[in-house]
């Protein structure tokens, strides 16, 4: 079986935060989550993480997801990896694949095309490369007819060395075997006294074993961040991969300030996204839609022809020639059925919204269902909290209710029933019944100039 190993000890102390440099977000995800999907999208699914500096951090973000070892001093990748030999050991048939917890762009494509390589050339390691415009402050790799004879650090390089324009990138293919055999050999013996990675390509060379490099025609594995400007940097290049890709399926743009589009979220053919938009998560997004301005939606699907204008959208369904108008807020569990309305400031939670159904400005639908083809006036509440517990309202098709009801939950409201302007309903309603509860109005003349006597 093939294994990953990636090293995410780093404490990234340019940073300036007590969290591990791997758990820094790149588009709303850990720089380590896009290498752990790389490694899965490429069918590398036996992974190890070697943890160090705040490790409890990385053990609480993963929730047992993948084997984590911890590195308690830090003396090289060398010495990170060989934290992982009692993992290696478990099964040594395959290879095993060595990454940078801290280098997000890896790709699943450069993955496997890597070890069809290093199987082909039946290499004992097989160094990952990519060729840079400017490759200062990274290591060399030096060819030879039969494959690489070494990497030269920049600081080691000869003058003619510097112009050599292909790198290390960090990432590595090893026979498991030999990776455990080739730990045992390199040594400390350098000025940082470190145990150096590398040093298995010049020990595997010298021993006669094959060593090799692949180079990846995706330079961007290079990329990673030391510090906050780099992290900036890498989410500004990411956000900018990520619109041009829907640019070229079809997605619209009149502006891309501020519009942020997390990786995983898909959206169809013909959709315009707006100025200050925000699409996180596991989003789908139908066809033909306009989003935004300065709306938010994270971990919805929505329907085809949808419009929403300064709304915020979580963990609901909005289907098919909705609606969705200023400062609207659907909280999470909610079902916006196809072609209804929501008017300015209105706030649904965890509510089905019926087909059709015009929701009117300054409304709160919490913990119910609503059918068809139903109008709810202006300033109208469903009152679903007693104080212990939440009810449900239940409101049916072709019901008309008026401006300031409140539902006094649990009640139910039965077919096309008609409240009246200011009625507090607080038991159920049968169909076609009109609920009217206003009190007895009482007027008192000259209130106004007794009470303001004195200012009149």
């Amino acid at each position: 079986m093939n294994k990953a190993v990636i090293l995410a000890g780093g404490q990234g102390k340019r940073m300036k935060a007590d969290i591990p440099k791997p758990l820094f977000e790149v588009l709303g995800e850990p720089m380590l989550e896009w290498v752990i999907s790389a490694c899965e999208s490429a069918e590398v699914k036996d992974i190890c993480i070697i943890k160090g500096f705040m490790g409890e951090m990385i053990d609480k973000y993963l929730d047992g997801r993948y084997t984590t070892v911890l590195q308690a001093e830090r003396f090289g990748t060398g010495h990170a990896v060989m934290q992982a030999i009692p993992f290696l050991e478990n099964d040594i048939s395959g290879n095993t694949l060595v990454l940078c917890g801290d280098a997000p762009f890896i790709d699943g494509k450069t993955i496997k095309n890597s070890l069809e390589y290093h199987v082909e050339h039946e290499n004992a390691v097989t160094v990952i490369t990519a060729e840079l415009d400017n490759p200062y402050g990274y290591g060399r790799i030096i060819r030879t007819e039969n494959g690489i004879s070494g990497i030269v650090e920049q600081k080691d390089a000869t003058e003619e060395q510097c112009k050599i324009t292909e790198v290390n990138s960090g990432a590595y293919w090893f026979r498991t075997a030999d990776l455990i055999k080739l730990l045992g050999k390199i040594t400390c013996s350098n000025v940082q006294k470190e145990y150096y990675l590398t040093d298995t390509v010049s020990i595997s060379v010298s021993e006669g074993l094959n060593a090799g490099a692949y180079k990846s025609d995706n330079a961007d594995i290079i990329r990673g961040a030391n510090d906050r400007k780099d992290l900036l940097n890498l989410n500004t290049y990411a956000r900018m991969m990520i619109i041009e890709k829907h640019l070229e399926n079809g997605i619209g743009f009149i502006c891309t300030d501020g519009v942020i589009i997390e990786r995983n979220v898909e959206i169809g053919t013909g959709t315009e996204i707006m100025p200050n938009t925000i699409i996180r998560g596991n989003t789908k997004i139908g066809k033909n839609c306009k989003i935004g301005a300065d709306t938010t939606i994270e971990n919805c699907t929505i329907g085809d022809n949808v419009e929403t204008d300064t709304a915020k959208i979580y963990d609901s369904v909005v289907e098919d020639d909705v609606k969705i108008n200023h400062y609207v807020h659907i909280r999470p569990h909610s079902h916006i059925k196809k072609g209804a309305y929501l008017s300015d400031f209105v706030e649904i939670k965890n509510s089905v919204i019926g087909e059709n159904t015009a929701v009117s400005h300054l409304v709160y639908i919490g913990d119910s269902d609503v059918g068809r083809k139903v109008n709810i006036g202006a300033g109208t509440v469903t009152v679903n909290y007693d104080g212990i517990e939440k009810s449900r309202c239940n409101i049916g098709d072709k019901c008309f209710i008026g401006c300031n009801t409140n539902l006094i939950a649990p009640v139910k409201l039965g077919k096309a029933v008609y409240t009246a302007a200011g009625t507090t309903v607080t038991k159920d309603v049968p169909d076609y019944a009109l609920v009217i509860d206003r009190g007895i109005m009482k007027v008192k003349e000259g209130y106004t100039i007794r009470k303001l006597k004195s200012k009149i």
